[in-house]
């Protein structure tokens, strides 16, 4: 819905100021999007991927090089360049699909679960990337199951049963668990929020 692609059943949204129902087109040239799946052109190289996403995004002439120049620089993709994508270890294909979600530099980044199935090494450094990017002053979304990774953030949303159960920056969270006791870590704050939903809803079957 974020992204344009499907009508929000109820409520409002916007992205970067423009309304979601009036102005779809406006609010996905404001945003860049990474899905958890790769999916950019496996047979295409990494060079080749860049310069047609930036086309994508009306980026021509100089200001397409200086894009795709300022991605392969921040991200290391300098020694790829020449590589097909569907070959690239998995580290280096989210590193290429991050690179082309930020050519247009946009306002607002969605990111959905970017580190799913790499290893925590790989994790790191793409956090760095992350944290570099917002550091430019990005709005940076990000969905992850990583409580751990859940920390990076300024704010966490925590959803559950398609429920908010609740939302603040990180040491906010920990000090909201039932019982005034503050959680050691996002991931117990996490797990007691969502116990604590669970045996609402069922006193409320009851």
């Amino acid at each position: 819905m974020l992204c344009g692609l499907a009508t929000p059943s109820d409520g409002r949204g916007t992205v970067a100021g423009r309304d979601l129902s009036v102005a779809r087109a406006e609010a996905r040239q404001a945003l860049g999007y990474m899905p958890q799946k790769f999916s950019l052109y496996a047979d295409l190289t990494v060079a080749a991927n860049l310069k047609f996403v930036a086309g994508a995004y009306g980026l021509t002439g100089t200001a397409q090089t200086t894009a795709i120049d300022r991605v392969i620089a921040a991200l290391g993709l300098e020694p790829f360049l020449a590589s097909a994508a569907g070959l690239l270890p998995l580290g280096v294909k989210q590193r290429l699909a991050l690179g082309a979600a930020v050519l247009h530099t946009p306002p607002v980044l969605f990111l959905d679960e970017p580190t799913s199935g790499v290893d925590p090494l790989v994790r790191r450094e793409f956090w760095h990337h992350i944290n570099a990017i917002a550091a430019r002053g990005t709005a940076v979304l990000v969905t992850t199951h990583f409580m751990d990774e859940a920390e990076n953030c300024d704010r966490v949303l925590v959803i559950n049963r398609s429920q908010t159960i609740a939302q603040g920056t990180p040491d906010e969270l920990r000090h909201s668990v039932p019982g005034g006791v503050v959680a050691p870590s996002l991931e117990a704050a996490f797990f007691s929020l969502i116990d604590t939903q669970r045996r609402v809803l069922e006193g409320a079957a009851a």
